[in-house]
Formats: structure tokens, C-alpha cells, sequence
């Protein structure tokens, strides 16, 4: 029966098409839902991205205490005047002495890569392959040779960086350790996640 001849039977047909339309449009945007909002940060990506105080009251010279931000180790090294005098001495063997690198805030492009002098704050993660560098504050020590004036050494594939961060030639390592945003909130509290305008909270380096 041909449904032109038959207005009552064709109406129908159109009202089922559409209805089913509808019903499958209203079942996709409900599958859709949990993966939409599976896309929104967790209230733990919030918290762990949230910027920390750190106080440095106690640090000693020469020492270094390590933070976690962001489940990851920032390294906080209070350096010596002797420390600070024997860096720009590095610049010909160093990789990015000037830390030129886009990843790199221009803030910290210094020698000492930092808003104090005194005070290095960098992320403790090797720009190789991840690894965890450890501190060698020591000078000239067996294992790294007569011209090793103190820095980070990464056990797993040998990259180096001097008491700045800053990357020796010939390491696999691409990258000087990246400085995170930071500032001081006091002489002796630092506040880092973010700068002190708000800015850069969701700062992501090249190695992340």
C-alpha cells in the first residue's frame, strides 16, 4: 500500500523515525558524559598543582633540601659564595650557559639562575631520559675528575650539570634543569608554583 495514498500511516512512520532519533541522540550524549568529564582535572590534579611554601629559614650553606610540587622533586641548594664565584668560569664547557632554551623563564636567564643569587631552585628531573640527578656539591672528586667544580650528576646515563643547573657539553642530556616559576613571599618563605603577578600555574617545560 503505497503510504502517499495513506497520510495516517506515513505521519506515523516520520513521528517513530523521529522519536528513535531522538531516544539513540539522547543515549549517545549520556554515554558521552563520563568521558567528558573524565577529561576535567581530578580534585588531586588540582591539589597537586596547587603552589607550595617553602620555608628556608634553616637551610644551611652548602646543603640542599628536596620539595615535592607537582609529584615532582624541586631542589632547593643554598650555594656558597665560593660556589657562586667558580660559575662563570663553566660558560665555555657548559651547553646553554645563558639558558636561551624556549623552556627556560626568562627571569632565571642568569648565570645563577635565580631570583637571589645565593638560592637555586630547579626541578630534579634529568632532561635525558627522567632520571633523578643526585647533588655533588663536592669538588674535583675521583669519580668525576680534576674538573668538576660541584653540581648534579645523573647516575643513569652520565648527564651533568654544574651548581646552576646549566648542562655540560658532551652530556646526552639536551636541557639545563628547568627553573619552575617561583618567587620569594618573604626573606625566607618561597612560594613556588607560580610567579608573584599569579601567572604561569600551569607552566609546563619541554621535558614534562
Amino acid at each position: 500500500m503505497n503510504d502517499e495514498k495513506n497520510p495516517p500511516v506515513n505521519q506515523r512512520r516520520r513521528w517513530l523515525l523521529a522519536a528513535t532519533s531522538v531516544v539513540g541522540g539522547a543515549g549517545v550524549i549520556a554515554a558521552a558524559i563520563p568521558f567528558i568529564l573524565s577529561m576535567e582535572p581530578s580534585a588531586k590534579s588540582i591539589a597537586e598543582g596547587a603552589p607550595i611554601d617553602v620555608d628556608i629559614s634553616k637551610l644551611e650553606m652548602g646543603q640542599m633540601i628536596t620539595v615535592s610540587w607537582r609529584s615532582r622533586p624541586i631542589l632547593i641548594v643554598h650555594r656558597s659564595k665560593t660556589q657562586l664565584e667558580l660559575l662563570p668560569a663553566l660558560n665555555n664547557s657548559l651547553r646553554d650557559p645563558d639558558s636561551q632554551s624556549a623552556q627556560q623563564l626568562p627571569q632565571y636567564r642568569n648565570i645563577y639562575r635565580s631570583l637571589k643569587p645565593p638560592y637555586l631552585v630547579v626541578v630534579g628531573i634529568c632532561t635525558h631520559l627522567g632520571c633523578i640527578p643526585t647533588f655533588r656539591p663536592d669538588v674535583a672528586p675521583e669519580d668525576l675528575g680534576p674538573e668538576w667544580k660541584g653540581g648534579f650528576f645523573c647516575p643513569c646515563h652520565g648527564s651533568r650539570y654544574d651548581l646552576s643547573g646549566r648542562v655540560y657539553n658532551g652530556s646526552p642530556a639536551p636541557f639545563n634543569l628547568p627553573v619552575p616559576p617561583y618567587f620569594y613571599v618573604s626573606d625566607t618563605v618561597l612560594r613556588i608554583g607560580e610567579l608573584r603577578n599569579g601567572s604561569e600555574q600551569n607552566w609546563t617545560p619541554a621535558i614534562w
